[in-house]
């Protein structure tokens, strides 16, 4: 047993040096300095800090030493505290803005953004409130709004959507994605959050569903699981950035299971319905229905084909 020890002590040591070495070949993988980079489980805290104010009744600090919950005395420290850390997380995304030198410029700017995505938290809960409307209504499994706060994986990544979207949309790089990318593996939706999605967006059992960036979707549109709304072709890559490649999707759109909706030239029309596996890469005129042909069904039994 000594010798099996003193081998693995000897392995440890090689592998530890090796990967040093690999340490110092100047690569993208290569970079150690954590304080240079956005701290992802920081942001992570700050969604669930985010969900406690957006959802004052439904999100709690299971540590609070509070039994009564009064939103005058603790909506402050939350705000303070989500004001502070992200801040300090847009100060180290802006490195990666072309517009931003010093990083007293960096600061001074972050401050401006968190300041502008605070001011934007009672637009975002209005859109959230219509959201959770539209999943109420359209969901007979859905007995009270409260179980659709608590419990649906699609209203949780709409709500994680719409706050990444405000910080999209006020140019801060790398946190949005972020933000998206950790509710994309907590439900199975991946919502880009450069899209833009109209009031009253509807997820249905969320699982599957892709919605790319330069994506525009109206109001009272619903999806199902497993549907993309995406790209035609992804093979120019980079030279593709800030060109619409995806979809819109107007107003009164139900989108069922399966279906994919590709290219930055598709137009939905309004109150289309798109039936479940279609594959569209052309525009769709208002209020028609489309529908994959019926496949026939085959059945082997053990006494032949039927």
């Amino acid at each position: 047993m000594g010798n099996v020890n003193e081998e693995l002590e000897l392995a440890v040591e090689r592998a530890t040096q090796n990967i040093l070495d690999s340490y110092r070949l100047g690569r993208s993988i290569d970079r150690i300095a954590e304080a240079e980079e956005p701290n992802r489980d920081v942001i992570v805290r700050l969604i669930h800090e985010l969900f406690r104010i957006l959802y004052p009744g439904y999100y709690r600090d299971p540590d609070s030493s509070y039994r009564v919950y009064r939103t005058d005395t603790c909506i402050r420290p939350m705000i303070e505290d989500v004001c502070i850390n992200l801040t300090e997380q847009i100060t180290l995304a802006l490195r990666y803005s072309d517009t931003i030198g010093s990083r007293e410029e960096a600061e001074s700017q972050a401050q401006r953004v968190a300041a502008a995505f605070l001011d934007a938290i009672p637009r975002v809960r209005e859109y959230l409130e219509t959201d959770l409307q539209a999943i109420f209504d359209g969901d007979p499994a859905a007995y009270s709004k409260s179980e659709v706060i608590l419990c649906y994986p699609g209203f949780y990544a709409i709500t994680v959507y719409r706050l990444a979207h405000e910080l999209y949309r006020l140019q801060v790089p790398m946190i949005p994605r972020i933000m998206t990318e950790h509710a994309h593996s907590k439900t199975g939706v991946d919502i880009h959050p450069g899209a833009t999605i109209g009031k009253y967006f509807m997820i249905d059992h969320a699982t599957g569903i892709v919605i790319g960036e330069t994506t525009i979707i109206g109001e009272h549109v619903k999806v199902y699981q497993g549907v993309t709304i995406g790209a035609l072709s992804t093979r120019g890559g980079q030279k593709l950035q800030g060109r619409k490649r995806h979809p819109t999707i107007e107003d009164n759109v139900t989108i069922y299971s399966g279906a994919s909706i590709l290219g930055g030239e598709t137009v939905i029309g309004h109150d289309v319905v798109v039936g479940g596996n279609c594959f569209i890469t052309s525009s769709i005129a208002p209020n028609t229905r489309v529908n994959v042909r019926s496949q026939e069904l085959t059945l082997n039994t053990a006494g032949g084909k039927e």
